[in-house]
């Protein structure tokens, strides 16, 4: 680095990766400064600079006693040792910036000689206050796992009926008849704790109501009208719950049923096959509820909106993972013990690392946005425009004759959205919406369609 370079890191001024010190001679101070970034991301400290952000810069004669502080620090006053790199920068007038860059901590949580933890927090630092913050930290360095976690529910809690059957289907073996030996069995295969409690992986999978022990893991879906969220007004919404294997099925039965369906070359009474491939839907749910942060107290949510569905997921993805290294099939697993379970058939799973890569190919419309200030992970899936619909609906394949009746086009536009308006039919067929009310009327008193409601809040019925 040179002074050019140094003035160019001062612009921006202090962050949460870069520290100003006019200088140093506390060795317990300069620790936990060092404790903070090792923490966290990493950083820089610069030696030599002044609040104000001005290159003061020190005198050559204090480089060696810098350098052993900061040496001291590193190794005798932070737990475990860390190894920061120094660089001396000339800054004029015999004066130097000692830059000292702390790596990421690969052995987190690094404590200071007193035994305190501390995290950068913007360009402050602060102690560790919470069990959830030292879970988390014990979780990026693979020491904990939040599917660990012991809950408060007993081995009575279990669905016996639904641990029966897994146990004949995946492992051939009968439910044990006597409590202790129940309670051994769950121990071993890594549901239950030591003291005999079910674990947090126990509680999702295996009890009939995990919502009344964990109530916070669920999923909330809505489905809005138009393309942003509502305070009020929405479609359709509903929150499942229950074990893991019930709330992904009743996700999926939501997102499908409020997806358009399209004829691809079907008679116009055939059922229809879904714009988007339920396949998608299927990996990016197992994503959600197995690789999720369940130390953030917060539901799976999922939207479906006019132009996109999105499921968002507690937490951000872990340690370095990024969003280009997921899509090149990196993983890292942060619930082992769902995994593993997952794996053997609990939901539809193919394989750590391949479901990203198996959405995209049936469905490359999806854009993955890694939140880390919102400690969110989002997966938008993007529909198609419901003129594109049509035309899919209106090729070749499809009936000429069907597809010439206004009449038809109509009943079409309505199975796919019973909750489309004159307006937006008259838009779609080119058509006046006089003309749209003209043959909604026929198909009235043909008796094959009606309308359910008010005229505004209300919705359209297709008779079979």
């Amino acid at each position: 680095m040179n002074i050019t370079n140094l003035r160019k890191l001062l612009l921006c001024g202090e962050d949460s990766r870069l520290q100003y010190k006019s200088d140093v001679r506390n060795a317990d101070a300069l620790a936990a400064e060092m404790t903070a970034f090792a923490n966290c991301e990493g950083g820089q400290i610069l030696i030599g600079v002044g609040d104000n952000g001005e290159l003061d810069g020190i005198s050559r004669s204090e480089i060696g006693r810098i350098n052993q502080l900061i040496s001291n620090a590193a190794s005798q006053h932070v737990r475990s040792p860390i190894s920061p790199h120094t660089e001396n920068v000339s800054v004029g007038r015999g004066r130097i910036v000692i830059v000292v860059t702390i790596p990421k901590g690969i052995d987190k949580p690094y404590f200071d000689k007193n035994g305190v933890i501390w995290l950068k927090v913007g360009a402050d630092k602060r102690r560790v206050n919470s069990k959830e913050e030292l879970r988390r930290l014990f979780q990026v360095s693979d020491q904990f796992h939040a599917d660990e976690l012991p809950t408060k529910a007993g081995v009575e809690a279990l669905d016996k009926l639904r641990f029966r059957d897994f146990l004949r289907e995946v492992y051939k073996r009968k439910f044990p008849e006597e409590p202790s030996e129940l309670l051994r069995l769950l121990q071993n295969m890594n549901l239950a704790t030591d003291d005999g409690m079910l674990n947090l992986a126990g509680v999702l999978m295996f009890t009939e109501r995990p919502e009344w022990i964990k109530p916070q893991f669920v999923v909330k879906a809505i489905r809005y009208p138009g393309d942003e969220i509502h305070v009020t007004d929405y479609v359709d919404t509903e929150d499942f719950v229950g074990p893991l294997k019930k709330i992904f099925d009743d996700a999926i039965a939501f997102v499908m049923r409020n997806l358009h369906k399209v004829q691809a070359g079907r008679g116009v009474n055939a059922p229809g096959l879904p714009e988007i491939p339920e396949s998608v839907f299927e990996e990016l749910l197992v994503n959600a509820l197995v690789h999720r942060d369940y130390l953030v107290s917060a539901p799976v949510r999922l939207f479906v909106f006019d132009n996109r569905i999105e499921i968002i997921s507690p937490g951000h993805l872990p340690n370095n993972l990024t969003v280009e290294k997921i899509l090149a099939g990196n993983s890292n697993i942060r619930n082992p013990i769902l995994v593993s379970y997952v794996a053997k058939g609990l939901l539809p799973y193919h394989g750590l690392g391949s479901g990203i890569a198996r959405a995209l190919d049936a469905w490359p419309r999806i854009n993955f946005t890694d939140d880390r200030d919102g400690c969110l992970f989002i997966a938008a899936v993007h529909r198609k425009p419901v003129d594109e619909l049509i035309l899919t609906a209106s090729s070749p394949k499809s009936s000429s004759k069907s597809s010439s009746k206004t009449e038809h086009r109509i009943i079409e536009l309505i199975r796919r959205d019973k909750y489309t308006t004159t307006e937006a039919m008259g838009e779609i067929l080119g058509i006046t919406k006089r003309a749209v009310l003209k043959q909604v009327n026929k198909l009235k008193a043909q008796h094959c369609l009606r309308r359910v409601g008010p005229a505004r809040g209300g919705y359209w019925e297709v008779i079979e």
